[in-house]
Protein backbone atom coordinates (compact mmCIF):
# COMPACT_ATOMS: atom_id res chain seq x y z
CA UNK A 1 0.00 0.00 0.00
CA UNK A 2 1.52 3.32 -1.06
CA UNK A 3 0.98 5.71 1.85
CA UNK A 4 1.35 8.80 -0.33
CA UNK A 5 -1.54 7.75 -2.55
CA UNK A 6 -3.65 6.00 0.07
CA UNK A 7 -5.26 8.01 2.83
CA UNK A 8 -7.04 6.02 5.50
CA UNK A 9 -9.30 8.17 7.66
CA UNK A 10 -11.56 5.61 9.35
CA UNK A 11 -11.03 1.91 10.00
CA UNK A 12 -13.72 -0.36 11.39
CA UNK A 13 -12.43 -3.57 13.00
CA UNK A 14 -14.80 -6.28 14.11
CA UNK A 15 -14.61 -9.67 15.73
CA UNK A 16 -13.60 -11.26 18.96
CA UNK A 17 -14.91 -13.70 21.50
CA UNK A 18 -11.50 -15.18 22.19
CA UNK A 19 -7.95 -13.93 22.51
CA UNK A 20 -7.23 -15.68 19.20
CA UNK A 21 -9.39 -13.05 17.51
CA UNK A 22 -8.90 -10.07 19.81
CA UNK A 23 -5.11 -9.90 19.94
CA UNK A 24 -4.62 -10.08 16.14
CA UNK A 25 -7.30 -7.36 15.82
CA UNK A 26 -5.41 -5.16 18.27
CA UNK A 27 -2.18 -5.81 16.36
CA UNK A 28 -3.87 -4.70 13.15
CA UNK A 29 -5.19 -1.56 14.87
CA UNK A 30 -1.74 -0.75 16.23
CA UNK A 31 -0.21 -1.15 12.76
CA UNK A 32 -2.86 1.14 11.27
CA UNK A 33 -2.21 3.68 14.01
CA UNK A 34 1.55 3.63 13.28
CA UNK A 35 1.07 3.95 9.54
CA UNK A 36 -1.82 6.42 9.61
CA UNK A 37 -1.58 8.29 12.94
CA UNK A 38 -4.59 10.48 12.13
CA UNK A 39 -6.89 7.54 11.34
CA UNK A 40 -9.92 6.98 13.53
CA UNK A 41 -10.32 3.35 14.57
CA UNK A 42 -13.56 1.86 15.85
CA UNK A 43 -13.96 -1.70 17.08
CA UNK A 44 -17.23 -3.62 17.14
CA UNK A 45 -17.50 -6.71 19.33
CA UNK A 46 -20.04 -8.91 21.06
CA UNK A 47 -21.58 -7.62 24.28
CA UNK A 48 -20.41 -9.54 27.33
CA UNK A 49 -17.35 -10.98 25.63
CA UNK A 50 -13.66 -10.48 26.35
CA UNK A 51 -13.18 -7.78 23.71
CA UNK A 52 -15.48 -5.38 25.58
CA UNK A 53 -12.75 -5.11 28.26
CA UNK A 54 -9.54 -5.76 26.31
CA UNK A 55 -10.10 -3.29 23.49
CA UNK A 56 -10.76 -0.21 25.70
CA UNK A 57 -7.82 -1.23 27.90
CA UNK A 58 -5.65 -1.01 24.77
CA UNK A 59 -6.88 2.53 24.13
CA UNK A 60 -9.52 1.96 21.45
CA UNK A 61 -13.22 2.73 21.26
CA UNK A 62 -15.60 -0.22 20.96
CA UNK A 63 -19.31 -0.71 20.29
CA UNK A 64 -21.08 -3.89 21.37
CA UNK A 65 -23.62 -6.01 19.52
CA UNK A 66 -26.03 -8.43 21.23
CA UNK A 67 -24.96 -11.19 18.81
CA UNK A 68 -24.51 -14.80 19.93
CA UNK A 69 -23.59 -18.08 18.29
CA UNK A 70 -26.00 -20.81 17.26
CA UNK A 71 -26.58 -23.65 19.69
CA UNK A 72 -26.06 -26.79 17.63
CA UNK A 73 -27.08 -29.16 20.43
CA UNK A 74 -30.26 -27.47 21.69
CA UNK A 75 -31.89 -26.14 18.55
CA UNK A 76 -34.90 -24.65 20.39
CA UNK A 77 -32.57 -22.05 21.92
CA UNK A 78 -31.82 -20.57 18.51
CA UNK A 79 -35.01 -18.50 18.41
CA UNK A 80 -33.35 -16.08 20.81
CA UNK A 81 -30.15 -16.20 18.75
CA UNK A 82 -32.10 -15.17 15.64
CA UNK A 83 -33.59 -12.19 17.48
CA UNK A 84 -30.10 -11.17 18.64
CA UNK A 85 -28.81 -11.55 15.08
CA UNK A 86 -31.61 -9.33 13.72
CA UNK A 87 -30.87 -6.67 16.38
CA UNK A 88 -27.15 -6.94 15.64
CA UNK A 89 -27.66 -6.47 11.91
CA UNK A 90 -29.74 -3.34 12.56
CA UNK A 91 -27.17 -1.90 14.95
CA UNK A 92 -24.29 -2.82 12.61
CA UNK A 93 -26.05 -1.06 9.73
CA UNK A 94 -26.30 2.10 11.85
CA UNK A 95 -22.67 1.87 13.01
CA UNK A 96 -21.37 1.51 9.44
CA UNK A 97 -23.62 4.30 8.15
CA UNK A 98 -22.66 6.73 10.93
CA UNK A 99 -18.93 5.90 11.14
CA UNK A 100 -18.41 5.84 7.34
CA UNK A 101 -15.29 3.65 7.34
CA UNK A 102 -12.80 3.62 4.48
CA UNK A 103 -12.31 -0.09 5.17
CA UNK A 104 -13.86 -2.73 7.42
CA UNK A 105 -11.65 -5.50 8.81
CA UNK A 106 -13.08 -8.76 10.14
CA UNK A 107 -11.00 -11.08 12.30
CA UNK A 108 -13.66 -13.72 12.89
CA UNK A 109 -16.05 -14.33 15.73
CA UNK A 110 -19.76 -13.63 16.06
CA UNK A 111 -19.63 -9.85 15.84
CA UNK A 112 -17.72 -9.67 12.59
CA UNK A 113 -20.58 -11.30 10.65
CA UNK A 114 -23.22 -8.57 10.98
CA UNK A 115 -20.67 -5.75 10.77
CA UNK A 116 -18.88 -6.90 7.63
CA UNK A 117 -22.15 -7.95 5.99
CA UNK A 118 -23.51 -4.43 6.48
CA UNK A 119 -20.23 -2.88 5.32
CA UNK A 120 -20.35 -4.96 2.15
CA UNK A 121 -23.98 -3.93 1.54
CA UNK A 122 -22.99 -0.27 1.92
CA UNK A 123 -20.08 -0.56 -0.53
CA UNK A 124 -17.28 -0.43 2.04
CA UNK A 125 -14.25 -2.55 1.04
CA UNK A 126 -13.80 -5.44 3.45
CA UNK A 127 -10.71 -7.35 4.49
CA UNK A 128 -10.82 -10.66 6.32
CA UNK A 129 -8.02 -11.91 8.53
CA UNK A 130 -8.08 -15.67 9.13
CA UNK A 131 -5.68 -16.83 11.85
CA UNK A 132 -6.39 -20.55 11.63
CA UNK A 133 -5.53 -23.34 9.22
CA UNK A 134 -9.23 -24.24 9.12
CA UNK A 135 -11.38 -21.21 8.25
CA UNK A 136 -14.07 -20.12 10.66
CA UNK A 137 -17.75 -20.11 9.68
CA UNK A 138 -18.10 -16.32 9.78
CA UNK A 139 -15.11 -15.70 7.52
CA UNK A 140 -16.25 -18.39 5.08
CA UNK A 141 -19.67 -16.72 4.81
CA UNK A 142 -18.14 -13.28 4.18
CA UNK A 143 -15.35 -14.36 1.82
CA UNK A 144 -17.17 -14.12 -1.50
CA UNK A 145 -17.60 -10.33 -1.26
CA UNK A 146 -14.35 -9.56 0.58
CA UNK A 147 -11.87 -7.34 -1.23
CA UNK A 148 -8.93 -9.17 0.37
CA UNK A 149 -8.38 -12.17 2.64
CA UNK A 150 -5.21 -12.39 4.71
CA UNK A 151 -4.22 -15.88 5.82
CA UNK A 152 -1.45 -17.50 7.81
CA UNK A 153 -1.34 -20.89 6.08
CA UNK A 154 -1.00 -22.36 2.61
CA UNK A 155 -3.95 -24.21 1.12
CA UNK A 156 -6.63 -21.75 2.23
CA UNK A 157 -8.02 -21.67 -1.31
CA UNK A 158 -10.13 -24.64 -0.24
CA UNK A 159 -12.17 -22.15 1.84
CA UNK A 160 -11.72 -18.82 0.05
CA UNK A 161 -11.51 -17.50 -3.53
CA UNK A 162 -7.82 -17.90 -4.49
CA UNK A 163 -7.65 -14.49 -6.19
CA UNK A 164 -8.54 -12.75 -2.91
CA UNK A 165 -5.97 -14.52 -0.72
CA UNK A 166 -2.71 -13.00 0.49
CA UNK A 167 -0.49 -15.01 2.82
CA UNK A 168 0.54 -12.51 5.48
CA UNK A 169 0.99 -14.71 8.53
CA UNK A 170 -0.68 -13.82 11.80
CA UNK A 171 -0.53 -10.29 13.19
CA UNK A 172 1.38 -10.33 16.48
CA UNK A 173 1.92 -7.88 19.29
CA UNK A 174 5.28 -6.19 19.72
Amino acid sequence: MNEEKTKINRVLISGGGTGGHIFPALSIANAVRRRFPEAEILFVGALGRMEMERVPAAGYRIEGLPVAGFDRKRLWRNFGVLIKLWKSLRKARRIVRDFRPDIAVGVGGYASGPVLKQAQKQGVPTLLQEQNSYAGVTNKLLAKKAKAICVAYDGMDRFFPAASITKTGNPVRT
